[in-house]
């Protein structure tokens, strides 16, 4: 394996988790001043146990991802139930908790956004497209819900893009 010898984008500025968090609560608190941030910090909490461990292609931890999404939702003015949902995004396809236990400890509105940011992955399909369309329609409909589904994929998107320069070239 070659070794790097650049810096890569988006690891120039690097802060432990905990420090990113804290920015999230700072943009949070300049749109909504008087509101609690005690579900932010939580769903933070919960997203980095469960990303513990989890690197992303990159080589950087996988909670980067997570955090990044919810900081690009934060700047947006979004509201807290917005952004724990971002941080909790990829947490039911990528570990083992379930929509059920995040909508025990967030509620039923951060548990309808990350069910409709997640893919349809664990049903069986016979081909790729046919699991991809199912995923767009379930997408479709949670976004005609809730346009909070739309800004967290569109977050998501976003932050993959920036780093796209981890992926393979081929």
């Amino acid at each position: 394996m070659p070794t790097v010898t650049r810096v890569l984008p988006w690891r120039r500025h690097i802060q432990p988790p905990a420090m990113e968090v804290q920015e999230i609560l700072e943009h949070f608190r300049r749109v909504h001043p008087k509101q609690p941030t005690e579900t932010i910090t939580e769903a933070y909490r919960v997203a980095a146990g469960c990303h513990q461990g989890q690197l992303r292609r990159s080589g950087e931890p996988y909670i980067t991802h997570p955090l990044a999404v919810a900081g690009i939702v934060a700047r947006y003015g979004m509201d807290d139930v917005t952004i724990a949902a971002a941080l909790l995004h990829d947490a039911v396809e990528d570990t083992v908790i379930t929509l059920d236990e995040i909508e025990e400890d967030f509620g039923v509105e951060v548990r309808d956004i990350v069910d409709g940011v997640t893919k349809l992955e664990r049903f069986n399909f016979d081909t790729k497209e046919e699991q991809q369309a199912a995923t767009m329609r379930k997408m479709l409909v949670a976004m005609a819900q809730d346009l909070r589904v739309l800004v967290i994929k569109l977050a998501d998107r976003l932050h993959n893009m920036r780093t796209i320069a981890a992926m393979p070239a081929w």
